[in-house]
């Protein structure tokens, strides 16, 4: 099926998960107490530096999503020029930075920092034993990038950049095991793929479950809210835990994860410690 130009472009920004982040961004902000403003240039910020991250891994990917026949990559299908996707990833990446200027040298900081890390993992660091690294850096920093666009700057809580950086490598996981099959053949060899299916199961279940704990903890004196949120937390690792080691892999375990994570961050953003 054919697809404009324009609608090739937005489906190659991996629009899920950047409108995910984006997300994630504005309930930390409004957590943070970031007066409207602000919290609108940060989530517009980092909305912007998502999108330059999906399209830089259609743009390196294409050769290898053509060669495996992904038919989810408007790059591989020929809807969209691979020089039209890098060029846009590129301004975009940019224009991502220059955007947090505004919020201080702190916050532009940390966000060239969180674009970079991701970028990294598009570059070099998916196919090697370091692959989770760049998860671990960029959404453990992104309540960083947040609070530190608050006037004053101040720096994120240790438990919100812990409980960040685990998600992180949740989201990790559950995103490359449906694919780990096709990156075998053409030459990916990241941490989920040295592991196996069933030991990164359990690293999902784990680390999810954990960061549900820290937000709990953090949040000082957790009401039935808290509890009830890490309660539901601890169930969708044990399920995505029991789906990963008993079933072939789908997009169903990433959208459990980013639900999770919404779930989370929704918490620490209205805890009583915000």
């Amino acid at each position: 099926m054919s697809r404009s130009p324009v609608v090739a472009l937005a489906l190659s920004t991996h629009p899920g998960p950047t409108v995910l982040v984006s997300a994630v961004t504005a309930l930390l902000a409004i957590g943070a107490g970031l007066d409207p403003a602000r919290a609108a240039l940060v989530t517009a910020a980092v909305f912007v530096g998502q999108v330059s991250v999906g399209l830089s891994n259609d743009w390196l990917d294409a050769a290898r999503d053509a060669a495996v026949g992904r038919t989810d990559k408007p790059v591989a299908r020929g809807q969209i020029g691979v020089g039209t996707v890098r060029a846009v990833s590129l301004v975009t990446a940019v224009l991502a930075v220059v955007m947090t200027i505004p919020l201080g040298w702190a916050a532009t900081t940390a966000h060239l920092v969180f674009v970079a890390s991701a970028w990294s993992y598009n570059f070099w660091l998916k196919r090697t034993p370091f692959s989770v690294l760049p998860f671990v850096v960029s959404f453990g920093l992104l309540p960083a990038v947040v609070t530190l666009s608050a006037t004053p700057p101040q720096w994120a809580s240790g438990w919100t950049l812990g409980a960040g950086a685990l998600l992180g490598v949740a989201a990790h996981f559950a995103n490359v095991l449906p694919d780990l099959d096709d990156d075998r053949v053409t030459g990916i060899a990241g941490l989920p793929h040295r592991l196996g299916r069933r030991a990164s199961g359990a690293v999902i279940a784990v680390v999810l479950a954990a960061a549900s704990g820290l937000v709990l903890v953090g949040s000082g004196e957790p009401g039935p809210l808290q509890w009830a949120g890490c309660a539901a937390t601890v169930l969708i690792a044990a399920v995505c835990g029991y789906l990963a080691v008993t079933r072939p892999p789908t997009r169903l375990l990433f959208q459990l994860i980013m639900l999770a994570a919404l779930l989370n961050v929704t918490l620490l953003a209205f805890s009583p410690r915000g």
